[in-house]
């Protein structure tokens, strides 16, 4: 099943999309060659780095610098990756200049940061907030939608001013925080429309792809088409809590799954799973508005839905409809990273988007993607290369059986009910959105389940 046809309003921005994500997979600069055995002011100098090569030296640099380590931010126009260290460290700054990394001494902790957003968890856990680290400004960022007015308001307000001066920023969403369920290539049950967001391989060898935990409320059978017979069965799921996301086995142990996401014409194929980065470029696909794309803003996100609290998000700005939930974020090199969860606003206007780390999902289903799921055939040429250009749109085909273009009309009705809301419960379990569709096929965008 191909991914989803993207809406003709959408078709033009995809193609352009998408004929811009090639362009910048051929431009893209290789990483750096390796700085051991180079004079003392070589090491120094800041490695040109892809965005991918640029989150695994975080998540390496992380682990070295111990709590001077303040976060890290990808500076996607010079290809580095920045880093913050805590003011007075200088052993510890040496150690990450070494590394390849530009150094950014800064004042504030992770442990210290930390402790504030476990401030808001316990006195602002207000339906319609958010907050996550944001490494660029070395701040929380807070963001309320249009329903947090009054008291709620006050409350939010005072709680952040006694974060202490400069711990935080305090901001207003004109939108207002729902789930989205609709997506990359659509999927369908009880009326309810998400999108697929990457094909993997199940714990026990049989294909299957993840999607939105919120979208499975609408029952645990679903199929390709709006009212067609079912693919694919919840196996497990997760919202609200410590994640929002979904595990489908399709119905077919012999379905073709590739690792790759429908861009609307065209596929990307997903090499790997990766962890997001702040500043880093991101795009997603969705079975409402097709591809989109953006930054990401910041990492470990709260977002206080209507239906309960999720924890782990990405925050970014990209846009997305009901719909689009559970649908692929990706980058331009086959990285996958996301699954569509909710946020405010729409593809008009702008707004937020929430995603579902990929690599937490993999690890708490027992999945694996793209390279990684090597024999199962899943991952196809994707392990190719793991950087390489192809977007990570790995679920993309998704195809289970007709690995073709089943997705075809899907786009179309799956809206389940094109608001924001999701259609119920979004949390329970539900069912996986949108079949995960190529890079551009999700857009779940606000924070309410995009379903």
């Amino acid at each position: 099943m191909s991914h989803k046809r993207i809406p003709k309003r959408k078709a033009a921005a995809a193609v352009g999309a998408v004929a811009a994500l090639g362009a910048a997979v051929i431009l893209l600069p290789s990483a750096g060659a390796s700085q051991d055995g180079a004079p003392d002011d070589a090491a120094a100098a800041p490695r040109t780095l892809r965005a991918g090569d640029a989150s695994d030296l975080a998540t390496r640099l992380a682990g070295m610098l111990g709590d001077a380590y303040a976060g890290a931010w990808y500076d996607g126009e010079d290809k580095r990756l920045v880093v913050n260290v805590v003011r007075g460290e200088g052993a510890m700054a040496r150690k990450a200049r070494g590394a390849g990394a530009e150094v950014r001494e800064v004042d504030h902790s992770m442990a210290e940061l930390e402790a504030g957003a476990r401030t808001l968890r316990t006195e602002a856990t207000i339906p319609g907030t958010s907050w996550a680290v944001d490494p660029r400004t070395n701040k929380i960022l807070v963001t309320a939608d249009s329903t947090v007015t009054g008291d709620t308001w006050d409350r939010l307000e005072s709680t952040v001013e006694g974060l202490g001066s400069g711990m935080a920023t305090l901001k207003k969403s004109a939108g207002t925080f729902r789930t989205f369920a609709s997506g990359g290539d659509a999927i369908f049950a009880g009326g309810a429309r998400c999108s697929l967001g990457f094909n993997v391989t199940a714990g026990d060898g049989s294909p299957a792809f993840l999607t939105a935990g919120h979208c499975v409320a609408a029952g645990d059978e679903w199929s390709d088409r709006q009212g067609g017979e079912p693919i694919a069965t919840v196996g497990q799921a997760l919202f609200p809590g410590a994640g929002d996301f979904a595990l489908l086995t399709y119905d077919d142990p012999a379905v073709e799954a590739p690792s790759e996401v429908n861009v609307g014409g065209q596929t990307v194929p997903v090499v790997r799973a990766a962890d997001a980065t702040a500043g880093q470029q991101v795009f997603r696909m969705g079975s409402t508005t097709g591809l989109a794309d953006g930054q990401v803003l910041g990492l470990d996100a709260t977002v206080n839905y209507p239906e309960g609290t999720v924890t782990g998000l990405i925050q970014t700005d990209v846009c997305a409809e009901p719909g689009d939930s559970g649908g692929p974020l990706f980058t331009q090199d086959g990285l996958a990273l996301g699954l569509t969860s909710g946020g405010s606003g729409d593809c008009t206007v702008g707004g937020e988007t929430f995603f579902q780390p990929v690599t937490t999902a993999l690890e708490a289903v027992g999945a694996t993607l793209g390279a990684d799921a090597g024999a199962d055939g899943q991952a196809g040429g994707q392990a190719q290369g793991a950087g390489e250009g192809t977007g990570d749109g790995q679920a993309g085909a998704d195809g289970r059986a007709d690995a073709g273009d089943r997705t075809g009309g899907q786009d179309v009705g799956a809206g389940q009910d094109g608001g924001g809301g999701h259609h119920g419960a979004p949390e329970r379990n539900g069912t996986g959105s949108g079949r995960h569709s190529g890079p551009g096929s999700g857009t779940d965008s606000g924070p309410a389940p995009s379903h």
